[in-house]
């Protein structure tokens, strides 16, 4: 038996403090409803704050346990390293399985205390209580997670340098991003467990009306804009790391996230639609139901070791877990979905299909088959590894040819749906909102033929653009006119701006996956070469070497101006070249350098890979379009409805009223 350290063993105890606290915190609040017993209830915000503060500890501990090279843990040998930098030192606690779940946790912890004390004084509301149930049980979930099949604080033997004690996975210390895609991506995953935890309790109460969805909007809106922002981010990882010169591959792992995302997207749509017209409530509920679970599925996809990726974790003692709590997860909710299924039954109906109740339903029906054609593709080949015994992949050329006609089908959808009234739209009232936004569209399309855009597919998807553009646009200068800059604010124009933030993206894919030029040159020193209207001269080429790794780097410059620096680095702890691009960005195209194997600094000779992609520059624009346009729809707007069924409607108890308590408690 291996002897613990101080930080093992504080590591473990706050680990089995919060396990305990969340448990325990879970009954009491279960308990204190169903008996009606205030006293009970005013226990839950210490056993909420203690999970809290179990989880930061845990943290902090690995933190310290990573920063001073404490070798008596497993997982300080596992991801640390002598020679990593301080910055990837901090990051290396979600560089493996392990920290990973203790991020996740953290998150989780923190949301259920904000959760707690936003709702401090309505804790003896059932709905409040029964979410913040859900949510401590998760809580529980995640901390005998970090207890068992992921434990970051085993003690392990001296360590042997020559087989342990490397680092991170080179490809996650070699840049800044690696400190902000992991943590914001958590926070949209583990975000989403708030508004399921609301649709649970609304189940289990039988408040399935409206009041459950405004209170948790917010979050999922909040959940849905870190998600989003976090997967871009993991785009520009991959663009600026991996120098295959993308940014989105259909990696396993990077459908993992896309899945929820999908889903979420559906929800933050539907969910309008049950507000005003108090339709879809199957359909919301179920929505939120596949997106927490294919949050869990995606963590058993990514953690469990059933597919090889560059961003999975190869354990795969957690996969069992992992498994089971997404079957548990989907029985109880769609037992409780059926339970409950007379309260569920839609007060309204949809008058015309051409109405934005309308537009609504098909956009949730081609979300809903992206969904299935991305989780289809991704594990169709461990189905048929399981099945027979053989290993098959599904690429690329797979999801880019499912993909592009759903793609298009949801442009269109941007830029008509806003256009469209709640319940019937006349003939008059279409070409009147549609006139502009279909003149942007054509204008957008004239134009992308005039910069030399050819291909049918990125054409349409231009013109497509530009006629969701022009619909937002136009909502967007018809509120300012009405009420100034202060329009903007509140759902339909911040999402009016998130949508704008989507077309950049989408237009931004669409040319740089249809109109990238690559070349392969072999150049000497001194050499100028010329590619695609730009040239390309090699100043130098020089081997390096630093504390984790050797390789060579070259300084190309372009067009006679700034140098730029790709290089390859063997990290000498792993032995794995490592190519980092060199990339000039511009408004019109990136310039993207790689440098190949076979340069030789000795002869002066340079291989390199040459991309030019157009308007990828406009991809991270878009995306801070939508995180802007996410915070201006997260606040209520002047013309805000107030709901039905408020989460304020009438409470089990008064926490504040001695005379409630249960007698004898």
């Amino acid at each position: 038996m291996l002897a613990e350290g101080l930080n093992g063993v504080l590591g473990h105890s706050a680990l089995i403090v919060g396990f305990a606290a969340s448990l325990f915190g879970a009954m009491a609040l279960a308990s204190a409803t169903l008996l009606k017993n205030p006293r009970l209830v005013r226990t839950v915000q210490a056993y909420g704050t203690l999970a809290l503060i179990s989880a930061v500890l845990a943290i902090v501990v690995m933190e310290r346990g990573l920063i001073t090279r404490d070798w008596s843990l497993a997982y300080v040998q596992k991801v640390g390293s002598n020679n990593t930098p301080a910055l990837y030192n901090v990051t290396a606690l979600w560089s493996a399985l392990e920290g990973s779940i203790l991020l996740w946790l953290l998150l989780l912890a923190i949301y259920s205390y904000v959760i707690m004390r936003r709702y401090r004084n309505r804790l003896g509301d059932p709905l409040v209580a029964w979410a913040l149930v859900v949510m401590f049980l998760v809580s529980a979930f995640f901390f005998f997670l970090a207890l068992g099949p992921t434990d970051a604080f085993l003690a392990a033997a001296p360590p042997d340098f020559l087989k342990c004690c490397k680092g991170p996975n080179p490809l996650l210390q070699n840049h800044v991003l690696v400190l902000f895609h992991p943590p914001i991506l958590y926070l949209g995953f583990v975000g989403f467990t708030v508004p399921f935890a609301f649709a649970i309790a609304a189940l289990i109460t039988g408040r399935v009306g409206e009041g459950w969805l405004v209170e948790t909007r917010r979050w999922a809106l909040f959940a849905w804009g870190f998600l989003t922002l976090g997967i871009l981010l993991g785009g520009w990882w991959s663009y600026e790391v991996l120098g295959w010169g993308g940014v989105w591959g259909w990696d396993p792992v990077e459908n993992a996230s896309f899945l929820p995302w999908l889903t979420g997207t559906a929800y933050i749509h539907s969910v309008m639609v049950q507000e005003r017209r108090g339709m879809l409530r199957v359909w919301n509920l179920s929505l939120l139901v596949a997106t927490f679970s294919l949050t869990i599925l995606g963590t058993f996809l990514t953690r469990s070791g059933v597919i090889n990726s560059v961003h999975a974790f190869s354990d795969g003692e957690i996969g069992p877990c992992l498994l089971g709590a997404f079957g548990v997860i989907l029985v109880v909710s769609l037992a409780l979905i059926a339970w409950r299924g007379d309260q569920l039954r839609s007060p309204g109906a949809i008058d015309s299909a051409v109405s934005r109740e309308g537009a609504f339903l098909a956009n949730n029906a081609v979300f809903a088959l992206f969904a299935f054609v991305v989780l289809l593709g991704t594990v169709f080949p461990l189905i048929v590894e399981a099945k027979d015994d053989r290993k098959i992949s599904v690429g690329s050329p797979f999801f880019d040819t499912m993909s592009r006609p759903i793609g298009l089908v949801l442009l269109f959808l941007m830029a008509v749906a806003p256009a469209l009234p709640w319940r019937k739209a006349s003939g008059e009232l279409l070409r009147d909102r549609l006139f502009w936004p279909a003149w942007c569209g054509a204008g957008t399309l004239a134009l992308a033929v005039v910069l030399g855009g050819n291909g049918f597919a990125p054409l349409l998807a231009f013109g497509l653009a530009g006629f969701a553009a022009g619909a937002a646009l136009r909502q967007l200068v018809l509120a300012t006119r009405r009420q100034g800059l202060r329009g903007l604010v509140g759902r339909t124009n911040g999402g009016m701006i998130v949508h704008l933030g989507v077309i950049l993206v989408a237009v931004a894919l669409a040319a740089s996956n249809s109109y990238t030029r690559a070349g392969e040159f072999t150049v000497a020193k001194g050499e100028t070469i010329s590619f695609a209207g730009h040239t390309f001269t090699l100043i130098d080429l020089t081997d390096f070497t630093t504390s984790r790794s050797v390789g060579i780097r070259a300084q190309v410059s372009i067009d006679g101006g700034q140098a730029y620096a790709p290089a390859i680095s063997k990290y000498t702890a792993f032995g794995q070249d490592i190519a980092t691009p060199s990339v000039k960005s511009g408004i019109a195209n990136d310039i993207y350098l790689t440098l190949e194997a076979g340069s030789q600094p000795s002869s002066g000779t340079a291989k390199l890979k040459i991309f030019i992609k157009p308007m990828v520059l406009w991809m991270w624009i878009g995306g801070g379009l939508i995180a802007f346009g996410t915070l201006l729809a997260a606040f209520p707007g002047r013309n805000r409805r107030k709901p039905t069924d408020p989460v304020s409607a009438p409470i089990a108890f008064d926490l504040n009223d001695p005379a409630q308590e249960v007698a004898g408690v």
